[in-house]
Parts: C-alpha cells; sequence; structure tokens
C-alpha cells in the first residue's frame, strides 16, 4: 500500500491525477449473513479396492502402473498358471477314469439284475453290484466336483479390474512369488468420490439441519456445492468427534483420495454489520477505516473487526455505526486527508 501511496503522490505532482477527486464510498448497514461452521475434511473414494492374489504362483506379467485409467474386466496382472494346470489336467483324467468305472459298474449292475430275475444269483450278489454301481456314481460328481474347483483356481491366475478407474497403487514387481492373500493393486472409481470431515458432537444437532454444505478445494482454488449430507451413527471415543459423508454432485478436476478440503456447513442467517474488505486499512497493530463525513469531510478512524464473511463484508463490532459512509479506496482517502489538512 505504501508503494501505491508513493505512486499516487508522484502522479497528484505530475498534474496526471487529482487529489480533489470524488471518494467511492459504501455505507455501513445490516446484512443478512449465512451462519457457518468451518470443518476440515478430506477427499474419499466411494469405490476404492484391492486386488489380492487368490492362489500361489510367480508373476508373469502386470499390465498397469499407478495413475493409469482401467476399464472394468481388463486383465491387470498374470500369475503363472502352470501349477494348476497341471491339477487341472489330473483332475479331468480322473474323471476320465470315474466315468470309465461307472460303465463297468453299470453293466455289472444291470446283468446282475437280469440274472436275479431269473433267480440265477443271490440277493446278495445283486446287493454287491447296486453298491458297486452308487459307489461309482458317487466317485464321478467327487472326480467332476474336483474338476470344476481346479478349472476356478485356473480362472485366479488372471486377475481383472473390478471396476473402471485408476489404478492408485501398485503392490507387486514382476517375477515376485505371491501367496493367496497378496495385494496386487489398489484402485478407485474417480466418478465416485466423497468428503469426509471429523465434526464435534455438540454441533451434530446443528449440520443435521443444515441448509446446505458448500466444500473447497484449496490446492484448485476451488469452492463447489455439496450433495446429501450423512452423519454417521457412531463416534470415536478418543476424539469425540462423529463422521459426516459429504457427497460430490459431479467429479472435481485434479481430485483424488486424501486429498485435503473444506467443508462450510451453513447452519441458518443473522443479521450483522458489515463494511466492505477493501475498506479496511491495517497498520502495524491498527486497524482502521477512512469515514467521510457531511460535505466530504474525511477521518480517520480504529474500528474493531469481527468474522470475515467473504465477498459479504466484514462484521463491524465497534468504531462505527449504522448508515456511516467509509471511503472504498483508502490510499486515495489518505492523500484527501493529507491535503485537506495542508490546506489548514
Amino acid at each position: 500500500m505504501m508503494l501505491r501511496l508513493l505512486l499516487i503522490l508522484v502522479l497528484i505532482a505530475a498534474g496526471l491525477v487529482s487529489a480533489a477527486d470524488p471518494l467511492a464510498t459504501a455505507v455501513v448497514s445490516y446484512r443478512d449473513v449465512d451462519e457457518v461452521y468451518t470443518a476440515e475434511g478430506k477427499v474419499e473414494a466411494v469405490k476404492q479396492a484391492t486386488v489380492s492374489a487368490q492362489i500361489s504362483g510367480r508373476v508373469v506379467e502386470v499390465r498397469f502402473d499407478v495413475g493409469d485409467a482401467v476399464k472394468k474386466g481388463e486383465v491387470i496382472v498374470r500369475i503363472d498358471e502352470r501349477e494348476v494346470s497341471d491339477a487341472l489336467a489330473s483332475s479331468q483324467a480322473q474323471i476320465a477314469q470315474a466315468q470309465a468305472t461307472l460303465h463297468n459298474a453299470r453293466a455289472n449292475y444291470e446283468r446282475t439284475q437280469q440274472l436275479f430275475k431269473q433267480s440265477f444269483v443271490s440277493q446278495a450278489a445283486l446287493d454287491r453290484a447296486t453298491s458297486e454301481f452308487q459307489a461309482a456314481q458317487a466317485q464321478l460328481q467327487a472326480a467332476v466336483a474336483v474338476a470344476s474347483q481346479a478349472a476356478t483356481v485356473k480362472g485366479f491366475a488372471t486377475v481383472t479390474a473390478p471396476f473402471s478407474g485408476i489404478v492408485a497403487a501398485r503392490h507387486v514387481e514382476l517375477g515376485e512369488t505371491v501367496t493367496p492373500g497378496k495385494p496386487l493393486m489398489t484402485g478407485f472409481d474417480p466418478r465416485d468420490m466423497r468428503v469426509v470431515a471429523d465434526v464435534p458432537q455438540l454441533k451434530l444437532s446443528q449440520i443435521r439441519k443444515s441448509v446446505r454444505a458448500d466444500i473447497e478445494f484449496p490446492a484448485q482454488n476451488l469452492k463447489v456445492k455439496a450433495g446429501a449430507i450423512t452423519v454417521l451413527p457412531t463416534a470415536d471415543p478418543q476424539t469425540h468427534t462423529t463422521r459426516v459423508r459429504l457427497a460430490l454432485i459431479e467429479y472435481v478436476q485434479g481430485s483424488y483420495p486424501g486429498m485435503f478440503a473444506r467443508v462450510y456447513f451453513v447452519l441458518g442467517q443473522s443479521r450483522r454489520l458489515l463494511i466492505p474488505a477493501a475498506a479496511v486499512v491495517r497498520r502495524n497493530e491498527v486497524t482502521a477505516v477512512y469515514v467521510v463525513g457531511a460535505g466530504g469531510a474525511i477521518g480517520f478512524r480504529q474500528v474493531r473487526l469481527g468474522q470475515d464473511f467473504s465477498a459479504e463484508g466484514i462484521e463491524m463490532l465497534g468504531g462505527l455505526q449504522p448508515g456511516d459512509k467509509v471511503a472504498l479506496d483508502p490510499v486515495k482517502a489518505a492523500i484527501a486527508l493529507k491535503g485537506s489538512e495542508g490546506r489548514r
């Protein structure tokens, strides 16, 4: 501000600017402003998952890395399937063996049944043929189940994306040996995000009745309106806070899980005495304004400020009354005041 003041003094001396130009002013007045509670939060993905290995083996292919976009169903990792392929081949051979055993048991059962009707064999022989036939049937069913399980396990060697999204972390390297439960990749869906904030319990009743909430992303210098507000029915026993979820109506470009965000819960409205922020002068520890009185008289008056309501203005707690006029250009007002003092 001092540099600007010196520049204007130079321009006045050169005759390019007149100190007598009329001052732009604003009237100090009461206005309805939003009562806001501010909380710090973070971005969270609604859809976020870590895909883990379900079989043991060596990683033979890693198709994506951190930051890559993946579509649902795309192969992200392949695990060496030779061991599970051998198990599947063995189970299929067992099916063939069980089928042959069942064929022989069925033929023996049918033949024994005919002989029993002709009284050539005893009831015991028929019972034995029947049990052998039933055992062969059960053996085939067991072999089919084992083969089905082996085929399912073989499918686990090819790991696919459960949904479309972005790879957030890669937990394995090519050639690494994995075991069941070993994390492979973590991803999230950027189209479905929300913001969470931890709120003191004493504020919950007001937040449940809040008019709306705004979310600020300082990194992007952006503020957006929040969607649905959900208060979780649990509290942190250590901090005595409750988590509140706020839906994002649309994707905020550049946002990702864990990013800092600031939440403004609008709890209602109240009337406050406001002045424009541009009228405030801060000199060391002094906060003041230039008051323009009747006939254009200018005075420098110290004031006490309250809450800053951003575009609406700054709350005035002392030093001014409703109807007072303040200069919107403090530098120009200072020059005008200095000029009037020099003429006296």
